[in-house]
């Protein structure tokens, strides 16, 4: 069971080169919202509630190392145009869902995708990173077969080519494929694969201070092959103005994982 409350994460020190933001994007009723319920607490709501905007934070030990794994659930009606392109350029990392029964969605994936990439290709004309973007496109609701209205034909064609670019078929409803998705996508990422939902321990409230103890006297221990996860259960998505210092940082070549550089935490 994951923790119900860790210490502060003020507490932490924490590399910026092991912090990451993951953004999830896609139409509304796609099951955006019930794959991060499968990543973080391992269940299925099957009541619908529509997302405003939702973020997450999970921290993690592994390896003697800390991790913070920053997850901005979005709305599906982007009811706020320049807050989405503000969530794409402050991502890392990306899923892009849709649902199997329903090509609207799919075509909305599509688009998502070319606007991902438009948006991180403008930030590269001001900073030396390269434009890939780690990103998996979910097809979900594949417990729903009989109904399908996207081909894999046509997805085939969306990711062909494409080496930051990853596909897969899955049930948030049953589980299906959801653990492999997230070790891809942060395999991608050059992200530690324990941070996948069945790769590391999910630890109690007794063991809440793990992480804090390996961050601060375990910096030296490599050896220490055991991954612990704790949701942080009070994050709170950092502000307008943090993100876009962020940007400013990353277009004036600020933000490029110097070590003196700590996970920003608001």
């Amino acid at each position: 069971m994951d923790c119900k409350m860790s210490p502060s994460e003020n507490d932490f020190d924490i590399p910026a080169k092991n912090c990451c933001r993951m953004v999830i994007l896609g139409s509304t009723k796609v099951g955006k919202t019930a794959i991060v319920s499968q990543f973080l607490n391992g269940r299925f709501d099957e009541q619908y509630t529509p997302t405003i905007e939702d973020f997450h934070r999970k921290l993690y030990s592994i390896k003697g190392d800390v991790y913070q794994l920053d997850i901005l659930d979005t709305s599906g009606n982007h009811p706020f145009p320049a807050m989405r392109r503000l969530s794409i350029l402050t991502g890392d990392v990306f899923i892009l869902v849709f649902s199997l029964d329903n090509r609207d969605s799919f075509e909305e994936v599509q688009r998502l995708k070319r606007q991902i990439i438009e948006t991180k290709s403008c930030l590269k004309n001001k900073t030396k990173e390269n434009v890939d973007v780690p990103l998996v496109i979910c097809g979900n609701k594949g417990d729903r077969e009989f109904c399908r209205e996207v081909q894999s034909e046509e997805i085939e064609q969306l990711v062909a080519g494409d080496e930051q670019c990853a596909y897969f078929e899955i049930s948030a409803k049953r589980n299906t494929n959801v653990d492999q998705m997230f070790q891809t996508l942060f395999t991608m990422a050059k992200l530690p694969n324990e941070m996948s939902p069945d790769l590391h321990r999910k630890v109690s409230v007794q063991y809440c201070d793990m992480l804090r103890t390996k961050s601060l006297k375990n910096k030296n221990k490599k050896n220490d092959g055991d991954a612990y996860g704790i949701v942080a259960p009070f994050a709170r998505r950092p502000s307008v103005h943090s993100d876009l210092m962020y940007i400013k940082e990353k277009a004036i070549g600020g933000g490029q994982g110097k070590d003196k550089e700590r996970c920003t935490i608001s």
